[in-house]
């Protein structure tokens, strides 16, 4: 077996943490905040921790490739920077009610797609090569 490189093991530690994170956010948002947010804010905390365990997952299947091409680390740090802004921006303001921070939720779906673009760019490039090879 194959060990992970540096930087496959520090992605790897970003990942664990951002898992634990949004499994204890979302207990922490069911059963500690649920009867101080109202819906708005409960549906905002709610689709903050489904985003980033969806993005979570992105990047733990991206991390074998990171090494591969620059697209899979374009995809990588688009989608944390995703999670920080967009999650995070969700997160702030379900617990503040500050919806001044709303200007940042975008932000953090720009790079999103920013990630998924750099994957579907990768992913391109890792076809057209095999298939030269081919």
């Amino acid at each position: 077996m194959l060990s992970p490189s540096l930087l496959q093991r520090r992605w790897l530690l970003v990942i664990a943490v951002s898992g634990f994170l949004v499994v204890a956010l979302g207990a922490f948002a069911a059963h500690g905040l649920k009867p101080y947010l109202d819906v708005r804010a409960q549906n905002w905390f709610e689709l903050a921790t489904r985003y980033q365990m969806w993005h979570t997952l992105a990047l733990l299947g991206a991390v074998g490739l990171l090494e591969t091409g620059r697209g899979f680390r374009v995809a990588a740090w688009g989608w944390l920077i995703g999670m920080l802004l967009f999650c995070g921006s969700l997160y702030l303001m379900a617990v503040t009610g500050r919806t001044s921070l709303a200007w940042i939720t975008p932000l953090g779906g720009t790079a999103f797609l920013v990630g998924w673009s750099g994957l579907l760019v990768a992913s391109w490039r890792l076809t057209v090569s095999r298939s030269h090879q081919d």
